[in-house]
């Protein structure tokens, strides 16, 4: 079964059950209305004949009779309104009208009535009487009054009971006639709701169906606060994530084929070179005094393959924390000092100026080997893209970590540059891909996950043509760190 036909009869069978309940629950108010307000009227007309026929004898004020002919005119008007009515004495004789059909009241009515209570009685069967005349089934009021506190009379009045469970039918019948309007009216309106929630589900299913294609644009309009409302925006966010996701898939991508592109043009040089040298040997077509040369240069180019590899294992292992941090405390000026050393004849090579601005002592809680390859890269970067200019490394504490500061006046980078430098395969000029501005574009991307590896973090400030800072921040020792390291 369709969804739209399951909410259409879900629908329908709540409201036709509420309705169903109400118009019963209505019917048993509706009968009760009628009984109470036959039995007011009862009332009434009881009072008012009395009110009528009463009187009050003039030589004795404790004596009371009822005028005969006032009760006729009283009777002959209520037979009209088919309202029967009888007068007893407190002795429980009647006093009006002596016709032979006087209902009886009962000792337990009595009991109520002298008491001045009001009862009211439903006769549902047939009475016969004691003439053998049959009285039909009556509602009744029996009413007591009293005259100077003492009971002179008893007043029953009565109406044919199928009077009323005729007006009870009338209304019964208007009701279900309202009922089955209201379970037609019900069903359309059913019908409309499922309709709609269908076709926001409709919806759904076909922008679902788009995402599975590759369509990971589309967008719904939100509408309502219901749960398929909620439900459509959690749609747009995950439509959003898997657009970004495959945005940076494609990213990826890009640096990966540029990354074998680079990889396939810095291994064909120093493979072509090996190769022409091991020919030139096998062949004696290099002089002997030129093999020592020659030798250091195959030399030189295995190198270079061997650092390309170990590049990307080591980025790997980094990437994917197959890496053990050996964590101590150390004086991170002396490794400023020797990586300027180290890196002082290549500075000089491109004509720069390496600059150290460090306290003596200034610790820092690292890994040592790693934090000698962060600062390692990062100088080896800045003097890659420097020419005849200053590299500045700075060495400072700050509230609870040590702060690093590699600046330059290269070439710069543009904001775009920026947002992509610490990626994989990533190099700021794609079109510099031998010689001095590097190999395999894995340098920073290296650096940036040993840093977060170490809990810390690392900036780039840089503009186009004035040069470049990274700022290294790596944290103090926690506490558990400590306690670690003591034991």
């Amino acid at each position: 079964m369709k969804m739209i036909y399951q909410q259409l009869l879900a629908f329908f069978l709540v409201i036709a059950c509420t309705i169903l309940l109400l118009g019963f629950s209505f019917g048993r108010m509706s009968k009760t209305f009628v009984y109470d307000t036959t039995w007011h009227n009862l009332e009434k007309y009881s009072d008012s004949l009395i009110q009528q026929s009463l009187t009050i004898s003039s030589k004795n004020k404790a004596k009371v009779t009822f005028d005969e002919e006032k009760l006729k005119n009283s009777e002959a008007l209520l037979e009209n309104q088919a309202v029967h009515f009888t007068v007893f004495s407190p002795q429980d004789q009647v006093i009006y009208p002596n016709n032979g059909v006087a209902p009886r009241i009962t000792q337990n009515d009595w009991k109520h009535l002298r008491r001045n209570q009001i009862v009211r009685k439903v006769n549902n069967k047939n009475f016969k009487m004691s003439n053998g005349k049959t009285r039909p089934a009556m509602i009744e009021v029996l009413k007591p009054y009293y005259y100077k506190k003492k009971l002179v009379a008893a007043v029953t009045v009565g109406a044919f009971i199928s009077d009323v469970n005729s007006n009870v039918k009338r209304i019964n019948r208007d009701l279900l006639k309202a009922l089955f309007v209201a379970l037609i009216i019900s069903m359309f309106v059913s019908y409309f709701i499922a309709r709609r929630l269908n076709r926001r589900i409709s919806k759904l299913r076909s922008a679902a169906n788009q995402v599975s294609n590759g369509n990971y644009k589309i967008r719904l309009k939100p509408g309502g606060k219901d749960e398929i409302g909620e439900l459509i925006v959690d749609f747009n966010h995950m439509t959003r994530s898997l657009q970004q996701a495959n945005n940076e898939i494609q990213r990826q991508e890009e640096r990966r084929q540029e990354f074998l592109a680079n990889a396939a043009h810095e291994m064909r040089t120093p493979l072509t070179t090996i190769s022409g040298i091991l020919e030139g040997i096998k062949y004696d077509v290099i002089p002997q005094e030129s093999r020592a040369k020659s030798i250091d240069l195959m030399s030189s180019e295995t190198q270079r393959l061997i650092r390309l590899v170990n590049e990307n294992l080591d980025y790997e292992k980094i990437r994917s924390n197959s890496i053990q941090l050996d964590k101590r405390h150390f004086n991170a000026a002396k490794v400023l000092e020797n990586v300027i050393d180290q890196l002082g004849s290549k500075a000089e090579e491109s004509q720069d100026k390496l600059v150290l601005n460090a306290p003596k002592d200034l610790s820092i809680y690292a890994d040592y080997d790693r934090f000698v390859q962060i600062v390692f890269n990062i100088v080896t970067n800045a003097i890659q893209f420097t020419n005849k200019g200053t590299i500045t490394v700075v060495g400072e504490r700050g509230y609870n970590e040590t702060i690093i500061k590699v600046s330059d006046t290269g070439i710069g980078m543009s904001d775009d540059q920026q947002k992509n430098i610490f990626e994989r395969y990533y190099k700021a000029d794609a079109s510099r891909r031998t010689g001095k501005y590097g190999e395999s574009g894995l340098g920073l991307a290296i650096v940036h996950q040993l840093v977060k590896s170490h809990g810390g973090k690392i900036t780039v400030s840089s503009k186009l043509g004035k040069g470049t800072t990274f700022t290294v921040i790596i944290p103090d020792a926690t506490a558990a760190e400590k306690d670690q390291e003591n034991n």
